[in-house]
């Protein structure tokens, strides 16, 4: 009964994920990539099938792939997603949301963009 139950986890989640960020390219503020991501480890986890579908996806395996083997990020994907965090934090602003929370998304946004672009774009390539 465990088994059964982690592997339904598992595959929820990776489903989940997948949905989100599906919904998430077309939809300003919610990001497409961490939720692919998200998406193709949890189906590692319970859903192998699944994951192979996703690495061998035309458009979503390659930033899967790179993102496991380096942690590459693509600048593209880096630039889409600081405007997106951008958009999302003005627009919170203009809400009705709590001050406490439009302080602190924003924040944590930022945070969250500094440490997307001190990742890596393409493997290092050593000149010895």
């Amino acid at each position: 009964m465990w088994q059964f139950t982690r592997v339904l986890a598992w595959r929820t989640l990776a489903i989940v994920s997948l949905i989100l960020g599906l919904i998430g390219i077309p939809l300003p503020g919610l990001p497409t990539v961490p939720f692919v991501l998200l998406s193709a480890w949890a189906a590692g986890k319970g859903w192998p099938a699944l994951e192979q579908k996703l690495l061998a996806h035309p458009t979503l395996g390659p930033p899967i792939q790179q993102w496991r083997a380096h942690g590459i990020v693509s600048r593209r994907a880096k630039y889409l997603a600081s405007i997106m965090m951008a958009l999302s934090a003005i627009m919170l602003q203009f809400s009705a949301a709590p001050w406490g929370m439009k302080l602190a998304l924003p924040l944590f946004l930022l945070a969250v963009a500094v440490w997307l672009w001190c990742r890596p774009e393409q493997i290092e390539q050593n000149h010895d």
